[in-house]
C-alpha cells in the first residue's frame, strides 16, 4: 500500500525526522493561503502515487502569490502516468547544498532489512543501481539487533565524508528504521535527503510503502489509502478474496495458485503473447468466485482471449466449470475462452462444458499457444 508524500512526511515528523514546513492544498486558493503562511518563494509538488513527477512538470517553484495560483491550477489539471492530480503540496523553498539518498527496504536474498545510502541523490535510485551500482552503500540489518549506531555512522561517513554530518545521518537513519519496523513497511525512502545552507540534513521528499500482508495490524493506515489511485478491479477482487493485478497485455489469465499463475504468464511471453493480468482464484474456488473472476477480466477492454489454467488439487475442476457457465449467463462473453482443466473432478468439468463454446487443451503449452493465437487473431 502506497501513500502520498504529504502523508509520509507527517509520519516522518511524528518520528522526529526533519522535514520542511509544508501545507497540502486541493485548490489554487488553498495553495495561495498556504504560501502566505509559509512565506515566498515556495515549491509546488503534485501529489500522485507514481514517480517521475518532476520530469512530468509536476514540481515547480513559485515566487509570487499570483504565480502560486497559476502554477497550482496547471498542476491540478495534470494527469501523470494515468493518475489525475487531486492535491498539491506547498513547501517552503530550501537552499540546497547537496543531495543524497537514504532508504530501507527488504533484501529478500539476505532475508533481512537493508539500509541503502548514496551520494547520488535526487535521481531515481533504480537508475543508479543499474548504471553505477558502486555508488550505493548497502548495510544489512540484523532483524534481532536492529540498525546499530556504528552501522549507520559508517554508512554516513562513507557517503558524507564528514563526522558531524554522519552523526545527524545516524540519528535520521535509526529513526527511519524504527518507523520501518513499527509500521510494518516494505519501503521507506528519502530522495533527496538534502544538506541545507545552514549545515543541516533535511528530508526533502518522502516515500512509504506499507506491507499489505500486515495491514490487519494497522487499522490506522486505512484512512491513508487513496482509493482514486487504485485500480477498481483490483479493489473488487481483493474484497472477494481474489489475487488480481492488472497488466497491459491482451491474454486474460484465470489460474489457481501463484506459482502456476507466474509460470502461465512466463509461457504466454515465451509464445509471443502478453498477459493482461495476474489472477489467482485460490485453492478452493466456488462457482460464484470463478464467475466474478471472469467478470473482472472481461472489464478490461484490452482482453482478446481468456486462458483458464487449472490444476485441481484442493480446487475442484467442476466448481471451475460451473463458474464458467455462470459467467456465460451473467456476462456477454465475446472473446475466445481456452480451458486446461486437470486434476480433481476434471472429467466432471469436461462433461459440464461439453456443449459450450469453450475451447479445450490437453496440455499447458497447448492451451497457452491457442490463447496467444486467438488473441492475435482478434486484433
Amino acid at each position: 500500500m502506497k501513500i502520498h508524500e504529504y502523508q509520509a512526511k507527517e509520519i516522518f515528523a511524528a518520528y522526529g525526522i526533519p522535514v520542511p514546513r509544508e501545507r497540502v492544498a486541493a485548490t489554487p486558493a488553498e495553495a495561495r493561503s498556504a504560501a502566505e503562511e509559509l512565506g515566498l518563494p515556495v515549491v509546488l509538488k503534485a501529489q500522485v502515487l507514481v514517480g517521475g513527477r518532476g520530469k512530468a512538470g509536476g514540481v515547480k517553484k513559485a515566487g509570487t502569490l499570483a504565480e502560486v495560483e497559476t502554477v497550482t491550477t496547471g498542476i491540478l489539471n495534470m494527469t501523470i502516468k494515468g493518475l489525475k492530480v487531486q492535491k498539491v503540496l506547498v513547501s517552503e523553498a530550501v537552499a540546497v547544498s547537496a543531495e543524497y539518498y537514504l532508504g530501507i527496504t527488504i533484501d529478500r536474498a539476505a532475508r533481512a532489512p537493508v539500509l541503502l545510502a548514496s551520494a547520488a541523490g535526487g535521481v531515481e535510485i533504480e537508475e543508479v543501481a543499474k548504471n553505477t551500482p558502486e555508488k550505493i552503500i548497502r548495510t544489512p540489518i540484523d532483524p534481532l539487533l536492529g540498525l546499530l549506531s556504528f552501522q549507520a555512522r559508517n554508512a554516513g561517513i562513507t557517503m558524507l565524508k564528514d563526522t558531524k554530518l554522519a552523526q545527524q545521518f545516524t540519528t535520521i537513519a535509526q529513526k527511519l528504521y524504527r518507523l520501518f519496523i513499527d509500521r510494518d513497511c516494505s519501503l521507506v525512502e528519502i530522495n533527496p535527503l538534502v544538506l541545507t545552507g545552514n549545515g543541516s540534513l533535511l528530508a526533502l521528499d518522502a516515500k512509504i510503502n506499507f506491507d499489505d500482508n500486515a495491514l490487519f495490524r494497522h487499522p490506522e493506515n486505512e484512512s491513508l489509502r487513496d482509493l482514486t489511485s487504485e485500480e477498481p478491479a483490483e479493489m473488487e477482487a481483493k474484497q472477494a478474496g481474489l489475487s488480481y493485478i492488472k497488466l497491459s497485455g491482451n491474454v486474460g489469465c484465470v489460474v489457481n495458485g501463484a506459482g502456476l499463475a507466474m509460470a502461465t504468464m512466463d509461457l504466454i511471453k515465451r509464445y509471443g503473447g502478453e498477459p493482461a493480468n495476474f489472477l489467482d482464484v485460490g485453492g478452493s474456488s466456488s462457482p460464484d468466485k470463478m464467475a466474478l473472476a471472469m467478470r473482472i477480466i472481461l472489464s478490461d477492454p484490452n482482453v482478446k482471449a481468456i486462458l483458464v489454467n487449472i490444476f485441481g488439487g484442493i480446487t475442484r475442476c467442476d466448481d471451475i466449470a460451473q463458474g464458467l457457465l455462470l459467467a456465460r449467463q451473467q456476462a456477454d462473453i465475446r472473446v475466445p475462452v481456452i480451458a486446461r482443466l486437470v486434476g480433481t473432478n476434471a472429467d466432471k468439468a469436461c462433461a459440464l462444458l461439453e456443449n459450450s463454446p469453450i475451447l479445450f487443451a490437453n496440455t499447458m503449452a497447448e492451451a497457452v499457444r491457442l490463447a496467444v493465437t486467438k488473441a492475435k487473431e482478434a486484433r
